[in-house]
Parts: C-alpha cells; structure tokens; sequence
C-alpha cells in the first residue's frame, strides 16, 4: 500500500539508512585481511543468527514457517540468495580492492537496469522520459568501454545482480516480512557458504590464520577482526529494518531520490578518503548517469503528483 505524503519521522529514518550504506565502504576496508567472499560468509551467518534472534523475540518465527510452506516464494528467495551474495561479494572486493568508484557507479546504474529489465521481461510500459534515461544510460555505458578500453565489470556485474535480484523478489516482496524473507535468503545460501569457510579453514587460509601467523605487532587482535565480522552481519540486518519502517511512511517518488545518496555517498568516500582515482572520462559518464537518473526522478515526481490527483478526486467524488 503506498502512502501520499511523507511522514517527517519516515524520512529522517530513510536518510538515516542511506547514510549508512553511503558509509559502509569505511566499514569493510576495516576487514582485512579477510578475503571478500570470507567477509561474506561472516556477513550472511551473522545476519541470519541476528535475523532468527530478532523474530525469536517478537515471537514471529512462525513467519518463516509460513514461507518454508509456500514453494513459490521459497524458490524465489532462494534464486534472490543466491543473487545477493554474488552482488554481496563484488561489493566487498571492490570496496577491498580500492575500486569504491566502480560500485558507486554500479548503483547509480541499478535505477537504468531495474526499468530495463521491467520493459523486456515483464513487458511493463515505459513513459518517455524513462526511454530518454535508458537511452543516457546506455551512452553512459558506452562512454565508460571506450573510454577505458575495458568493459566495467564491477560496475555491470553490481548492477545486474541487484536488478535481478529486485525483479526476482518483485512478486513476493509486498507479502513476505522482510526479516523472514532474509532469513530464508541466506539459509539457502549458508551451506554453501560454510562449505567454502571450512576449504578455507582445513587450508589455513582463513583470515584468523593470516593474524595468527603475523609477526606485525601493529596488526588487528584476533577479538578485535572477529567482533568486527560479527559486526558485518548486523550492519546487513538492521538497516534492512529501518528501511523496511521508513519505506511505509514515504512516497515512492521520495524513496527514488533518497536510493540516489547511497552511491552518491560511497563516491565521496572513493575520492576524499580513500583518495581513489578518477579519470576524466569516468566523470563524463557519471554526469550522463546523474542526466539519465534526473530524468527517472522527474518522471517518479509525476507519477507521484498524478496518483495524488487522482486520490483526492476519488475521495471528492
């Protein structure tokens, strides 16, 4: 059900939660040496304990019970597990890696992949102005693989892998709880992902291993790098509550802006803290992708002042 006006409270949470995932970037490069598929396992186990532990005490687990007894949903969050730990994992690397810029592109490109994907797999009409943003998109893209000579994985893979993950959850989103719908995500995920800790663990390859064997005095505690991966998994789980809070009190057109300062955020972080980088032809495409995105914000505010014409005749009449 969407809501025709913002609640003040709604929008400070949403700014908030944005705020946060802006600012993550600064959390991961605190995770090394762990490996970004290591952070990952960490991140998913984690927040499925915090997960199971949130809805144990709100006495909702018979939520996830409801879920496990509905195929259709179950498939679908499994296919959006699988889907998030792979955009989970590109994420983390980059960030570790010192590519942040690339994933701030990728999620400023995430809004021309989702209308993209809405047009050619379930056929939904596409207004004008979302055909001109497409088309920027496109030219963006372009821009980045001549410029660079090199087709920007990061960034595509980023994108695609939340596309698909949003179309995939599109149908069950409005009817599963957020933190049911998780849990069943990273339980379909867990096996494999300890599978691949426990390689890492019968080779000595875990980061814990790396630590142990470090004669660097000035090296992160044992404690210090695990408490920090616990914390991984909780910073996956709660912003994903307030979301889910903040998104009941606010317009669909205030949610599309506000998707915009998460990435705007982690390419602050690139440039002004971690000191990554860019090159002229990467701001050239990013000012086509800020076009493009102007373009679907303008056509969301639309859709939001008509819908809200609309509501207030229907109540007239």
């Amino acid at each position: 059900m969407s809501t025709q006006k913002n609640d003040p409270r709604a929008l400070a949470l949403g700014v908030i939660v944005y705020l946060i995932w802006g600012f993550f970037p600064l959390y991961f490069s605190l995770l090394s040496p762990a490996g970004a598929v290591e952070v990952i396992v960490h991140r998913a186990v984690w927040g499925l304990f915090f997960c199971l532990l949130a809805l144990t005490l709100t006495g909702s687990l018979g939520k996830v019970r409801a879920l496990i007894a509905d195929r259709g949903a179950l498939w679908r969050l499994a296919v959006a597990g699988a889907l998030i730990v792979v955009n989970w994992s590109v994420y983390v690397y980059a960030v570790m890696s010192g590519h942040t810029t690339d994933a701030a592109v990728g999620y400023f490109i995430n809004p021309l992949v989702t209308v993209a994907l809405g047009l050619v797999v379930l056929r939904e009409r596409v207004s004008p102005i979302q055909k001109v943003a497409l088309a920027l998109g496109i030219v963006a893209v372009v821009i980045l693989i001549v410029g660079q000579r090199a087709v920007p994985i990061i960034s595509l893979t980023l994108a695609l892998t939340f596309g698909l993950y949003s179309l995939v959850k599109k149908d069950v989103a409005t009817r599963v709880d957020p933190l049911a719908g998780m849990v069943i995500e990273t339980a379909a995920v867990s096996p494999f992902l300890i599978g691949y800790y426990a390689f890492l663990a019968a080779t000595s390859s875990t980061s814990f291993h790396v630590i142990a064997a470090s004669t660097d005095e000035a090296g992160v505690s044992w404690g210090l790098h695990l408490a920090l991966l616990v914390g991984a998994g909780a910073l996956t789980m709660v912003p994903l509550i307030m979301f889910a809070s903040a998104a009941r009190g606010l317009t669909l057109g205030t949610m599309g802006f506000l998707q915009y300062l998460g990435p705007t955020l982690q390419l602050l972080v690139a440039v002004f803290i971690f000191h990554e980088s860019v090159p002229t032809i990467r701001w050239v495409a990013m000012g086509v992708v800020w076009v493009a995105l102007a373009c679907l914000s303008a056509n969301w505010l639309v859709s939001s002042v008509r819908t809200k014409r609309l509501a207030r005749a229907w109540h007239r009449g």
